[in-house]
């Protein structure tokens, strides 16, 4: 499966339908180990169920049978000790997103630590979240099972897992049960299947009630969306369009997702809104793998090379002062955009979503309802097209959504940081009272 994987981040779309048969057949024949749960994201037609099943093949032959099981003592504390688990403490989406939620945690009720088994780079986002937990423990050269031994010995009581199966995890840590509460949150949009994790921080937008099954965890709800977002996020100077290769005029569409995201049917109606909107540009985030591809597809769908603009990766604070730019993001499916939709919002650029069935489909929408912007939320593909052409060629309409995002920035929730702190910490505290009155797992929060 890795051919797939490099197809996708190539935009090599020839033998596509080929390769998602063969996704769908290992999970479909129970093939132990042979497709990573995190390629099978992004495949269209994979359901929240296979994601669950692809989950638990995965993990099948990685969990150590021989391991003893850890004990832990039952008792309340005056404090609640929460352990972050993670490789992406410096300048990674991740960080960006919860770094001041980490910063606004209730000391008084909880001690944070952090378990680091990533490199430093020595910018200033690491700096940063070193000084920001109550102790920063640097796990990187030990193995698996010291890793766990060393949290357990920590007297972590929730273990928080910001991985899952993204690039570099050690989720498998998890498996040895250091904790007595573990938990899936923010850096993986699925299940992780199993047994050995017991809560998903989410919201019902993203997961419905109704879609329990589907989840080996079971649900904590937060009120509005499950993504953090500061509102001490600074954004660079606003370039000139020449600047930064637009052409003076014209509607301007984006998309800074990563390419792994852009399927041939997305492609297929992007194309069509460059032909129905004259003078209008698609601006992408440059992939030297897929440039090319891209340019391809998109002369074979009547589109010149120079309706294409491909933008250079750079740094957070200018990649903002660039991003304002854009007219409108367009959202990719069944993978949607995660941080680089609610880092548009943050810079008042409209994103318009697609929701799908599972839950990397359907978090531009939790992100969207978050600020009150449900009207950018669409049900199908052709909605999408639809309500995007009309963003384009309408400028009323257009004007009055600029409008309402301009005004809803600051006083809906999804950038309130203070409130979404509040609320999962009431998450955790109710997570540690149904273990202290032992219970099993069960969904907690309203939503």
């Amino acid at each position: 499966m890795k051919r797939l994987s490099l197809a996708q981040q190539m935009c090599e779309w020839g033998s596509v339908g080929e390769w998602r048969e063969q996704v769908r057949s290992v999970i479909a024949k129970g093939e132990e180990g042979k497709l990573a749960p995190f390629l099978a994201l992004s495949i269209p037609g994979i359901t929240a169920n296979e994601h669950r099943r692809c989950s638990e093949l995965w993990m099948k032959q990685r969990i150590d049978a021989s391991a003893s099981p850890f004990t832990f003592a039952l008792q309340a504390k005056p404090k609640i000790r929460v352990g972050y688990l993670s490789c992406d403490f410096h300048e990674h989406a991740t960080a960006l997103l919860i770094a001041e939620m980490l910063e606004a945690h209730d000391r008084q009720r909880f001690d944070v630590l952090a378990y680091s088994y990533g490199a430093s780079d020595g910018k200033a986002m690491r700096r940063r979240l070193e000084c920001t937990f109550d102790r920063f423990i640097d796990i990187e050269a030990l193995s698996t099972a010291e890793a766990a031994a060393t949290i357990h010995g920590d007297q972590v009581d929730i273990l928080i897992d910001l991985k899952g199966y993204t690039a570099a995890t050690r989720t498998a840590i998890l498996t040895y049960r250091p904790a007595p509460i573990q938990v899936n949150y923010l850096g993986y949009p699925g299940t992780l299947g199993g047994d050995f994790c017991d809560y998903l921080i989410t919201d019902r937008f993203l997961t419905p009630p109704e879609t329990a099954a589907d989840y080996s965890e079971a649900f904590a709800y937060l009120p509005g969306t499950y993504q953090p977002h500061g509102r001490h996020c600074p954004v660079g100077a606003r370039p000139t369009r020449l600047e930064a290769g637009l052409p003076e005029d014209g509607f301007v569409f984006c998309s800074f997702t990563q390419t792994y995201k852009i399927t041939p049917e997305i492609f297929d109606l992007w194309c069509r809104l460059l032909i129905d909107v004259p003078g209008s540009v698609l601006w992408l985030l440059r992939d030297p793998l897929a440039e090319g591809n891209l340019r391809r597809e998109a002369f074979q769908r009547g589109i010149t090379a120079e309706r294409i603009i491909f933008a250079d990766d750079m740094a957070q604070v200018d990649h903002l002062g660039r991003l304002q730019l854009a007219d409108l993001v367009l959202d990719t499916l069944p993978y949607n955009a995660h941080t680089t939709a609610s880092d548009a919002l943050w810079v008042e650029v409209p994103i318009l979503t697609c929701a799908g069935d599972t839950f990397p489909s359907r978090v531009a929408g939790s992100v969207l309802r978050a600020i009150d912007m449900e009207e950018l939320i669409v049900a199908d593909l052709d909605e999408y097209y639809q309500l995007a052409l009309d963003l384009a060629t309408d400028q009323e309409r257009f004007n009055g959504v600029k409008a309402r995002l301009a005004a809803n920035r600051l006083t809906t929730p999804l950038f309130d940081v203070a409130s979404y702190t509040r609320h999962i910490e009431a998450l955790y505290e109710a997570m540690w009272l149904g273990y202290l009155r032992g219970e099993k797992p069960g969904m907690v929060g309203q939503g």
